[in-house]
């Protein structure tokens, strides 16, 4: 079995596969266009988010048998037409979620107590305190959206800080715990003091949050995203943001992403300047689920998962 690596990931990825007896081409320093030319000779495929595997490439490529992306989004594929093809598309959520989960938590906590502010602050000589004063996750409710992979873990996780949690799938049912419980929407939108989106991105969730959903929440909410931009409408939004019916904002994801994720969105959008001025928001690059032990955990899983299908 020949396999292509298209994207650079930890090397337990290729090694566990090559010790497997499969041969592997690390070619994840060649350009797109150049491996969209070479696929056609193999009988494997690993991602991450370097190019987009749509029905016409993929129907070029009669020898594949399996596509393996590292990390938990799908929408870089055209899952459906792949599979009509009896190729196997093969992703890892379990290899990241306890990084999403952390790092929600780690975004959340710097809202609420001012972190960014007041060590800024500090750094130039100022000691403010009563103005950085914080809020706690104690005692408030947290709605979670999309109770997968990572929506679990959040939801594990932040269960520790004495907050009530809730969460809403479309697609699973039967999942309260003495962790979480199941609720509906509607519920989230009157009872949640924090809302969390887990969702993956799809022509369904594609602005999910948008005015729509802001005005449907009783309370004044704080809002995390670590799922996908595009999830979030960012121009209706920051209307929200800007009245105070959202009181801050973590965003890992942005909806002004590259499709790689792998550079810096564009500058000139007056949307997103608007957004990362506001000392409103917390925001990272799009690495809620890019640790060291995820990139070394999705690699194995996916090496694993990836000999499983062609074994």
């Amino acid at each position: 079995m020949r396999v292509l690596l298209a994207d650079s990931n930890h090397p337990v990825l290729h090694e566990t596969l090559i010790k497997a007896g499969f041969y592997c081409d690390l070619y994840w320093d060649k350009p797109a266009n150049e491996l969209v030319d070479l696929l056609p000779a193999y009988d494997a495929l690993v991602i991450r988010s370097k190019f987009k595997l749509d029905a016409t490439l993929l129907a070029n490529c009669p020898r594949l048998k399996c596509i393996g992306r590292v990390g938990a989004g799908m929408e870089n594929i055209d899952v459906n037409f792949a599979s009509s093809k009896g190729i196997k598309c093969l992703s890892v959520p379990e290899g990241n979620r306890d990084a999403v989960g952390e790092h929600a938590i780690g975004m959340l906590l710097m809202l609420l107590n001012q972190l960014k502010k007041a060590d800024e602050e500090v750094r130039k000589g100022l000691w403010i305190r009563a103005e950085n004063r914080g809020t706690e996750i104690m005692g408030k409710t947290v709605g979670i959206i999309g109770y997968g992979n990572t929506g679990r873990a959040f939801a594990t996780k932040l269960s520790g800080f004495g907050c009530k949690l809730l969460a809403y799938d479309k697609y699973i049912s039967g999942f309260s715990s003495a962790v979480v419980t199941e609720s509906s929407l509607e519920t989230i939108f009157n009872e949640s003091d924090i809302v969390s989106l887990h969702l993956p991105l799809t022509s369904e969730t594609r602005h999910f949050a948008n005015a729509s959903f802001f005005s449907a929440f009783k309370k004044d909410i704080y809002f995390i995203n670590t799922a996908r931009g595009e999830c979030l409408h960012t121009a209706e939004f920051m209307a929200f943001l800007d009245s105070g019916k959202v009181k801050g904002a973590c965003l890992d994801v942005l909806e002004f992403e590259t499709g790689s994720f792998e550079s810096a969105p564009a500058m000139a959008s007056s949307v997103f300047q608007a957004l990362i001025t506001s000392d409103k928001v917390v925001l990272s690059p799009h690495i809620a689920g890019w640790t060291h032990e995820s990139n070394y955990k999705m690699s194995e899983f996916i090496a694993r998962k990836i000999i499983s299908a062609l074994t």
